[in-house]
């Protein structure tokens, strides 16, 4: 038994301080800790649905099919606001293979035949509910059904990119890959590759 054994929160108030494309709730909390004192914190939360993402690996040319997107937040911190990512979705309802099977094939155009689940992890703890799960797909040309790009009604904006592994890796360390799941997965990739072949 741990000291942090003896900590529990009480939730005492929510209100929805926004619900617009996600839902901000504020909270009053009775967080007792570890030592046995009660505070009232204050804390705001994003209901971000669950989400998925995968890495699609082609193993015979030893590249990873990543995509490029438009990025709000990151054009407001004033950086070059379209970044390259993992394919990635909402679950909207589906089963994360279902949904990730589904926003593969929508953003990059290659339908994937074998996914292995990863991992699941939370992208944001401290103030996001989203829940990721990760995936991993060995893909071939043969496998791109379509040109990808996103949905036009959803009006998705997205840049299919086939990069060699390494390369990859070594464009999070040159800052050109910024995005926190994509960094995950190429590196979760070079610890792992012949696990993918």
């Amino acid at each position: 038994m741990t000291k942090f054994d003896k900590a529990r929160a009480e939730i005492v108030d929510e209100k929805t301080l926004s619900n617009g494309w996600t839902r901000l709730s504020g909270f009053q909390i009775d967080y007792t800790d570890s030592e046995g004192e009660t505070h009232r914190l204050q804390r705001e939360v994003y209901h971000r649905t669950p989400a998925a993402t995968i890495l699609l690996y082609d193993p015979k040319r030893d590249t990873v099919v990543l995509v490029r997107q438009f990025r709000l937040p990151v054009f407001l911190h004033g950086e070059p606001a379209w970044i390259i990512e993992a394919p990635a979705g909402l679950l909207d309802g589906d089963a994360p293979e279902a949904a990730i099977r589904r926003e593969a094939e929508e953003e990059t155009g290659f339908r994937v035949r074998d996914v292995r689940f990863l991992f699941k992890a939370y992208s944001s703890p401290g103030s996001s509910m989203e829940l990721l799960h990760f995936f991993a797909a060995s893909i071939d040309t043969t496998d791109r059904v379509s040109d990808g790009g996103g949905l036009a009604h959803e009006h998705e904006d997205i840049e299919v990119l086939e990069v060699p592994l390494d390369k990859a890796v070594a464009m999070i360390e040159d800052g050109e890959i910024i995005d926190l799941k994509t960094i995950t997965l190429l590196q979760w990739a070079a610890m792992n590759r012949d696990a993918l072949r």
